[in-house]
């Protein structure tokens, strides 16, 4: 057996960093300002500890682009470099001096671990070149490398302490030269790293005066990038309703405000901060998502959060901030570990004891928000099996006299009148409460109570509850006659004889030739329409699913059934003794129509004839 070390070669290497080790170019600003945080934080460590007892003056990160000179610059005032520091760290490709600084100080505010960030800068850079200063007492020195395996080490007259990298920007990458894209990556990486960065000045306007007085003054200032202070990052005891609102407002300006939000703030098993926003959603939920920003030391990682936070809490806006998240090199992409699952189970717990908070201490405002948070619950509850058995304690089911009941209360209200034959609780919803008014009236006329459920997710919600609730059985108002939707072992009589229906029968489905598989002869209450279409509730539920899911519906648009109702006087009584047949077809027909009409299945030339009918009818 032999043992050896694989070698890697340094010139082979660099052309694979200048393509490969990022997804995308500009990540290199975000792990060079990264770089230079960090540098600044070891020595704001080192005074902490008195290892540095020097004044640490200014210690804002300058950025400045030379469009003349084809450079990019990231300056800081951080612990600086010694030769010997340099042939250490930037000499060996993957060795990260963030490791031994934590190791050496136990301090886990340092962003780097890889090692690799400072050499993403030959991703657009022909040449790079760093002059720095060691806090102690050394010289200055100065590093230059064309992305060749060679580098050049100087001596320089560098004054102060800290690290400059210049940028000598390639030809391909040019885009990094314009200020106006370099501020908005500034903007995107980097708007709450702890330590302050200014890009340049700005020209600032404000008044003087007033009325004819008043006078607009200009004024030059620094333009400062990021707010080293980031809201989530202070104690929720100390933060007002308003800084929650303002900070909602800095980080979704074009929002509508929030409804409640969740501060997180845990440091065992994992450390974990952050803010999450509860939108109003206004009935939807896909175009809401990929909102939340995970940032790792208040670095920008990604908004692509659904590896931490669980499906149906994409849907919230806000910012998580963990140390502890499994990152790879690029920082952009998570990776699968023990902390994940634990973190995702942690935001779930908080964000069911946030609702069931919401709901005891003040019901009616819960309920005033019911059409927005509602989304969250019945998503939760179909997608995540411990969120469902928690969120049954503040999940609402709202009828159509706009009340609300918690599933127990609603069971122990329709217990009975709303009891089938099979001891099942039946219960009645609407998805569109002006579509369905007939039928909703016929359901109040038989004392049962009647559920609105019109959003895109209730199919799911419904039918989950129902595997869930082996008792209770989810139909709407459409799907069967009113006396058939809660079955009862009671029949009602047809006033008509079998050979009356027969003909009835025979009338229908020579006027309807087209739909006549679909006919059905019931004796309903007189009350009761004359022709009623019903849609069999787990076909239509399927094929709305199926439309939910972009499938289409499988041709069972035109699956329904047609119910005559032989007990009604206009088919008992005028139908039946009509003497043309041809009255009675144009008549069995409008009757169907009429149905149609209800069930809003008319339209177009249809519609036309009909109202032209009708107006034969009344004359």
């Amino acid at each position: 057996m032999q043992k050896g070390q694989i070698e890697v070669q340094t010139q082979n290497i660099f052309p694979i960093i200048k393509k490969f080790l990022y997804s995308d170019h500009e990540i290199f600003l975000r792990e060079l300002i990264s770089n230079a945080v960090d540098a600044t934080t070891k020595l704001q460590v080192l005074a902490s500890k008195g290892v540095y007892s020097k004044e640490l003056g200014d210690l804002t990160i300058q950025i400045s682009v030379d469009k003349k000179n084809k450079t990019l610059t990231i300056a800081d005032h951080g612990i600086g470099m010694t030769e010997q520091e340099i042939k250490k760290y930037l000499n060996q490709v993957a060795f990260s001096s963030a490791q031994d600084f934590i190791k050496k100080y136990n301090d886990e505010s340092i962003i780097g671990h890889f090692g690799l960030g400072f050499y993403s800068s030959f991703m657009v850079a022909e040449r790079v070149e760093v002059k720095t200063k060691s806090y102690k007492k050394s010289k200055g020195v100065t590093w230059q490398c064309d992305g060749e395996p060679e580098y050049i080490i100087d001596e320089n007259d560098k004054k102060d302490r800290g690290t400059e990298v210049i940028l000598h920007i390639d030809d391909d990458n040019k885009e990094f030269l314009e200020d106006a894209r370099i501020e908005a990556l500034l903007n995107k990486y980097c708007r709450f790293l702890p330590v302050q960065i200014q890009f340049g000045t700005k020209t600032e306007t404000r008044y003087e005066g007033e009325g004819d007085d008043r006078k607009e003054i200009k004024e030059e200032v620094d333009n400062l990038i990021n707010n080293t202070a980031p809201l989530w990052k202070k104690k929720p005891n100390k933060i007002t309703e308003e800084q929650y609102k303002d900070f909602y407002r800095e980080l979704y300006p074009m929002s509508m405000e929030p409804m409640f939000w969740i501060h997180l703030n845990i440091d065992f098993p994992f450390n974990l901060t952050g803010i999450l926003y509860f939108p109003k959603l206004n009935n939807q939920f896909e175009v809401q998502k990929n909102k939340i920003q995970l940032y790792s030391n208040q670095v920008y990682v990604t908004d692509e959060v659904k590896e931490i936070v669980p499906e149906f809490l994409t849907l919230l806006h806000g910012v998580i901030d963990s140390p502890d998240i499994p990152l790879n090199v690029s920082r952009s992409y998570l990776q699968s570990d023990h902390n994940v699952k634990k973190i995702t189970g942690y935001i779930t717990k908080k964000v069911a004891e946030k609702l069931n908070s919401l709901f005891k201490k003040d019901r009616p405002s819960y309920e005033s928000k019911w059409s927005d948070v509602g989304i969250f619950v019945k998503y939760g509850m179909i997608s995540e099996e411990k969120f469902y058995d928690k969120a049954l304690k503040f999940v609402l089911l709202e009828n159509v006299e706009n009340e609300f009941f918690t599933i127990e209360e609603y069971k122990e209200k329709i217990k009975g009148l709303q009891t089938d034959k099979h001891d099942k609780l039946v219960v009645l919803y609407t998805n569109d409460v002006n579509i369905h008014d007939s039928y909703l009236k016929e359901a109040k006329s038989k004392g049962y109570d009647v559920l609105v459920m019109n959003h895109v997710l209730d199919n799911h919600f419904m039918q989950h509850l129902e595997q869930k609730d082996g008792n209770v059985v989810f139909v709407r108002i459409d799907s069967d006659t009113i006396d058939n939707l809660v079955q009862k072992d009671e029949k009602t009589e047809s006033v008509l004889s079998e050979k009356q229906q027969e003909k009835i029968k025979s009338i229908f489905e020579d006027s309807l030739e087209d739909a006549k598989s679909k006919l059905q002869l019931k004796a309903l209450s007189p009350d009761s329409h004359p022709v009623l279409i019903t849609r069999p509730e787990f076909l239509r539920r399927m094929q709305e699913m199926q439309n939910l899911q972009g499938m289409g519906g499988s041709g069972m648009d035109d699956f329904y059934n047609i119910i005559v109702n032989t007990n009604h006087p206009l088919v008992a009584e005028k139908l039946l003794n009509m003497k043309s047949a041809e009255k009675k077809g144009n008549f069995a027909k409008y009757l169907f129509n009429l149905a149609r009409l209800n069930q809003n299945l008319l339209q177009g030339e249809e519609l036309t004839d009909f109202i032209s009918k009708s107006l034969e009818f009344i004359k």
